[in-house]
């Protein structure tokens, strides 16, 4: 095939210079017939097929790779046939003896002709789309699986993302609240695939039942809700390709923080620089843009999101939640309370009273034990000491085995309950200060409860207070009366001398 700069000397000659073909030919060393060709086509027009291909062996049947192929597009994508399998059924069921190469480019062809075809979308201010996505990173040194939620606004490409440990109601709910708070505003339209935290189940007609989670949320803030049909994730396909871009752009290299909170810090900052961006087909800045969106009002009381669920305390004083125990004071006897599950906590409440808070856990049949809820308990019940499981794992400064030997090797298992009652002086003072007067009464030989109690009130208070020594067990009752001069005037009368 000769070049275009070819094609382009032939035609000088003969259009500019008024040569003949003959000519152009015999100086060029051209062809007569290529000559003719190179001025009727000003490039060169490449190999072109005059006849249809024929493939008489793969020709009868077509039509039955035809009606596979539409079958696969009511099956998950995962078990459509390959072209490598419908070859092999070629000729287990056809007998076919044709080459597995025809069938591929066959194939390949007949789906690239089926390829669904989009039509462009207009967003207009104020709508959304909202998707969660994955990746991986590490928390506090371990390795873990990162769930981010991704707000997209169309209209303006504003972009928030927020990293979580699980995928739940929670998060789903905690994540819109912090968007909303992101974009100074709340967006009229939301449109979400069909995940089981929203939709309950699908009805007929393109209608959603939806879960009580989604719909309190949806009240709140009075958004208007839609839902992509099944499968088509082509609905939301901005949300869908900014799960991919936050995902290569700010999680790669894998990050390491030691913390969700550090975590997120520094995906909303990513967000914030990303809206310096002047996107293609645009000439204003992102942020300029958002300016332009269409928000309803954030309301004037915050959204809290949270699961709510009725449990009851067992006989243990642990309360059960998604899977894990969580504990509460002892001397809440076995009743219904009420656990509020956030994020990164556990509440549970009793009669609208917080009567305990934990550390959300994400894991299975893992306990939590907050061990002041069991000190009152344990107090009356001494010989469990050594063996009660919210004791263990307890990390206090050595300087509290150090009083726990002394009052025990003073007064045995009295002693110990001294000790644990010590102990509860943590339901009112911080770990630090309590060590501090421990470390104080160790120094001055007067390792006992109230002399504790009087170093810990000289520390908050600033000023020293009386020490008690009322009811101390080692100090006998002195009753004093009061003087009588009745009493003193008899003594005089009974010759007593002075």
């Amino acid at each position: 095939m000769y070049r275009v700069a070819t094609y382009a000397q032939v035609r000088q000659a003969y259009f500019i210079d008024n040569k003949s073909q003959r000519q152009i030919s015999r100086e060029l060393g051209l062809n007569r017939r290529t000559v003719k060709k190179m001025i009727e086509e000003s490039i060169p027009p490449g190999y072109q097929r005059k006849k249809v291909i024929c493939h008489p062996r793969l020709d009868p049947h077509k039509a039955w790779i035809d009606e596979i192929l539409e079958s696969d597009k009511k099956v998950h994508r995962k078990q459509h046939h390959t072209a490598k399998r419908i070859y092999e059924r070629l000729k287990e069921e056809r007998s076919y003896t044709g080459s597995y190469s025809t069938t591929r480019t066959y194939v390949a062809k007949k789906r690239l002709s089926c390829k669904e075809m989009f039509v462009p979308l207009s967003h207009e201010p104020g709508m959304g789309q909202v998707d969660f996505g994955k990746a991986q990173g590490v928390i506090n040194n371990v390795p873990c699986d990162i769930h981010f939620i991704v707000f997209d606004l169309p209209f303006s490409d504003g972009l928030f993302i927020k990293a979580y440990p699980f995928e739940n109601t929670e998060s789903f709910c905690e994540g819109h609240v912090s968007a909303f708070s992101f974009f100074g505003g709340v967006p009229k339209r939301l449109l979400y695939d069909n995940t089981s935290i929203a939709v309950k189940k699908i009805l007929k007609e393109g209608q959603r039942e939806q879960t009580v989670g989604f719909l309190a949320l949806q009240s709140h803030y009075l958004f208007t809700q839609a839902f992509a049909n099944v499968g088509r994730g082509n609905e939301k396909g901005g949300v869908e390709n900014l799960v991919g871009y936050a995902r290569r752009n700010f999680m790669v290299p894998v990050p390491h923080f030691e913390s969700f909170e550090a975590l997120n810090a520094h995906l909303e900052a990513s967000c914030r620089k990303r809206q310096l961006d002047i996107v293609r087909g645009h000439t204003e800045t992102i942020e300029t843009r958002l300016g332009l969106e269409s928000f309803l009002p954030l309301p004037l009381i915050p959204y809290e999101a949270c699961r709510l669920q009725p449990c009851k305390i067992n006989s243990q004083s642990l309360v059960r939640f998604q899977n894990n125990d969580y504990s509460v004071p002892t001397k809440i006897s076995q009743q219904k309370v009420l656990v509020k599950g956030y994020v990164e906590r556990v509440v549970i409440i009793l009669e609208g009273k917080t009567i305990a808070e934990h550390k959300r856990g994400y894991g299975r049949e893992e306990v939590f034990y907050n061990p002041l809820h069991y000190l009152k308990l344990i107090e009356r019940k001494a010989g469990v000491f050594e063996q009660a499981a919210p004791l263990k794992g307890w990390k206090l400064p050595p300087i509290f085995q150090r009083v726990h030997d002394l009052l025990y090797k003073k007064e045995g298992k009295a002693g110990r309950r001294h000790y644990i009652r010590i102990l509860q002086f943590l339901e009112n003072y911080s770990l630090p200060v309590l060590q501090e007067s421990l470390e104080q009464a160790v120094a001055l030989n007067v390792v006992n409860e109230e002399a504790i109690r009087n170093l810990l009130k000289r520390q908050i208070e600033a000023k020293s207070v009386p020490l008690s020594l009322v009811y101390h067990p080692n100090v006998p009752v002195v009753q004093v009366t009061q003087t009588n001069l009745k009493d003193y005037n008899a003594l005089l009368s009974n010759g007593v001398p002075m």
